[in-house]
């Protein structure tokens, strides 16, 4: 199971995601925060990196891990600008809602994890049950951009 501060940390996050994005309008959504990244764009980016994590926890066996063949490249900006058009083309209001049930299901897997099999207890694994941390940066990225 999780260590304690994780499963936290993700459910703090996980309310502060679902507060937003039910105050959010349609025109909000819209809203650039960035030059490269809407609202909606920032919310399907994260849902992605979630829904990565959410293959990794369930593909994780209790004998031998992880899969091998999962490794992130230390430089995974490529893989954001690849996904950007493909994210921005989703309706924004389901992508919002798609980043809170994916950010649900995560969470509610991780914590049936050994926490010693994840980063960074495990600096190996592949897995940062700490979801938390790249939702917080990118609320934060939202909130700044939304004023």
């Amino acid at each position: 199971m999780a260590d304690s501060d994780f499963v936290q940390d993700n459910a703090k996050e996980l309310r502060r995601l679902r507060d937003l994005v039910a105050r959010l309008s349609d025109e909000e959504l819209h809203a650039p925060v960035n030059e490269h990244w809407t609202v909606a764009g920032v919310l399907g980016h994260a849902a992605f990196w979630d829904a990565r994590a959410l293959y990794l926890a369930e593909h994780f066996d209790p004998v031998t891990g992880f899969p091998d063949d999962v490794d992130e490249p230390d430089n995974v900006d490529w893989i954001n600008d690849s996904t950007r058009a493909l994210i921005h083309a989703i309706d924004p209001r389901r992508a919002a809602e798609l980043t809170i049930e994916i950010a649900e299901t995560i969470d509610a897997r991780v914590v049936e994890l050994p926490a010693d099999k994840l980063w960074p207890n495990d600096p190996d694994s592949p897995l940062n049950g700490r979801r938390a941390s790249h939702r917080a940066e990118h609320l934060d990225e939202i909130e700044a951009a939304l004023g």
